[in-house]
């Protein structure tokens, strides 16, 4: 079976963005600002929702779209060079969350289905996704939580998936540039179209169902943590990292700059604060230089 159906895949993606959104608000005690959007020229659309200056989240983006083009982008096709040149349609459900609190991580998910189209040949389509943490301060018991819950969404696909996409994770959310894991990661994978379109679906669906239950106890158990300056200023220049992976790095955030996307959901992921210092180093011993030591490096935590 190769047909793919991206009326199911869409309908399970909006109802994903809902029951994350409903949950998050639950959470905060904020509403999330709805702002549906169109790219205009029959080329689709979607849905940001966006939440800044909340009680528990300092800036959060849950986005869903839809969008087609004439042309794949080079960000597309880079393993996949055969397909260049070829029509397109890309839909997926984003997500970044940035917490207050420093105690608390950051958090990403992606689940996404991109399809290749030309005339006279069959579709191709193909799967994508992820979810990975992103603390800066650690702790061991929310570490080995997250993976655990990765673990546990690919659990009834096989006994191969979980190491193959953590490690997939670890070498993608990596900055070479600083030679450091962005995070702790969790699970990433790209180009899934085995063995068939339901297989492939459902570890898609099973990936975003999981997400919740990975990062919420965590948010929950972390949120009200007292904190200083100390803390906070540590939180912002680590934040530096991520902005510096999205902009150069993220192939999610090149291919929709490449395509012309909406900037203002493109750009959802960026945090609302951020510093960066020349050449800074944690002090030996502290509780910030111990996130690069224990934290910053791949690691089986499950």
């Amino acid at each position: 079976m190769n047909d793919f159906d991206s009326a199911t895949v869409r309908e399970y993606l909006l109802e994903l963005q809902d029951l994350i959104v409903a949950r998050l608000e639950q959470v905060d005690g904020k509403l999330f600002r709805r702002d549906n959007w169109d790219k205009g020229d029959g080329c689709g659309g979607g849905r940001s929702c966006i939440f800044e200056e909340g009680n528990v989240l300092e800036r959060g983006g849950v986005a869903f779209s839809h969008v087609t083009g004439d042309k794949i982008p080079p960000s597309a096709t880079a393993h996949r060079p055969e397909l260049a040149g070829r029509r397109w349609e890309a839909l997926g459900v984003s997500l970044v969350l940035h917490p207050r609190n420093p105690y608390a991580p950051t958090a990403h998910a992606n689940v996404r289905m991109f399809v290749a189209m030309k005339d006279g040949e069959a579709p191709v389509f193909w799967f994508g996704g992820s979810m990975d943490l992103t603390p800066y301060y650690g702790f061991e018991e929310d570490a080995v939580h997250f993976h655990q819950a990765c673990k546990n969404s690919l659990a009834p696909f096989g006994e191969d998936l979980h190491p193959k996409y953590k490690k997939w994770c670890d070498e993608y959310f990596y900055l070479k540039h600083r030679n450091e894991q962005r995070g702790i990661g969790g699970i990433f994978f790209d180009d899934l179209s085995e063995p068939d379109f339901a297989t492939a679906f459902a570890i898609q669906q099973s990936i975003g169902d999981h997400f919740l239950s990975a990062y919420l106890p965590i948010l929950e158990r972390r949120m009200d943590t007292p904190y200083g300056e100390r803390e906070r200023d540590f939180q912002l220049y680590r934040r530096g990292r991520y902005v510096e992976f999205n902009l150069v790095i993220d192939r999610g955030t090149i291919f929709g700059l490449q395509t012309n996307g909406r900037t203002e959901s493109i750009l959802m992921s960026m945090p609302p604060l951020v510093k960066w210092r020349y050449d800074w180093h944690p002090e030996p011993g502290s509780p910030e230089a111990e996130l690069y030591e224990k934290f910053l490096k791949p690691k089986d935590w499950v």
